[in-house]
């Protein structure tokens, strides 16, 4: 049986190939592996920070808060870019709480009061560095403190959808949904908020 105890990895060179927006990097490292055996590998890594992203759900009415917006990689692979999603941004700098309380109220005008922290993934981890923490908030939909819809000045162009619990993950039976981190948190709903269900018992 192999083990990785043993295995080391040895960075050779770090090259950065683009600052255009994030960085992408060329490393080359030596990599021991579980045999023994070095080999001199080289990868390419997208680092473009780290990021939070969190579930709207409003408990009362069972229902989501969920954004859609376009996004280039998703239309160049046979999308058309207009992705479902919680919402989400890059740290820049903040806390991944704070991080998430910005966001979901430039993207969605909820201010959220408590947030509950679930968990961290590598969303993408064979090409980007991204590691994204996850939470979960309630909110009251009939209090909106603000417009939403994001920034003017980043170009940014954000619908608000306003989604039953039940027709969300539907959604994401159908394809209409199929945003990997948004997947995940309206899984970890069901799993443990069986009132967004309409069940009283887990």
């Amino acid at each position: 049986m192999k083990t990785f105890a043993d295995a080391t990895i040895e960075i050779v060179k770090d090259e950065t190939l683009s600052k255009n927006w994030y960085h992408l990097r060329n490393v080359t490292f030596n990599y021991t592996g579980s045999s023994g055996r070095t080999a001199r590998l080289k990868r390419e890594v997208y680092d473009r920070g780290n990021g939070a992203t969190t579930l709207l759900y409003d408990l009362a009415r069972r229902t989501v808060v969920l954004v859609r917006q376009f996004r280039m990689p998703a239309h160049l692979n046979h999308h058309s870019g207009w992705l479902i999603e919680t919402p989400a941004g890059l740290l820049d700098g903040d806390q991944p709480e704070a991080a998430i309380r910005r966001e979901a109220m430039e993207e969605t005008g909820y201010e959220v009061g408590d947030v509950r922290f679930l968990f961290e993934a590598f969303m993408s981890p064979g090409a980007v560095t991204e590691r994204v923490s996850f939470f979960a908030a309630p909110i009251d939909i009939s209090r909106r403190a603000g417009q939403g819809g994001g920034l003017e000045s980043e170009n940014e162009d954000i619908e608000i959808l306003e989604l039953p619990f039940a027709k969300a993950m539907a959604m994401i039976g159908t394809g209409d949904i199929c945003d990997g981190k948004t997947i995940m948190l309206l899984q970890w709903a069901a799993l443990n908020l069986p009132e967004l269900n309409g069940s009283e018992t887990a």
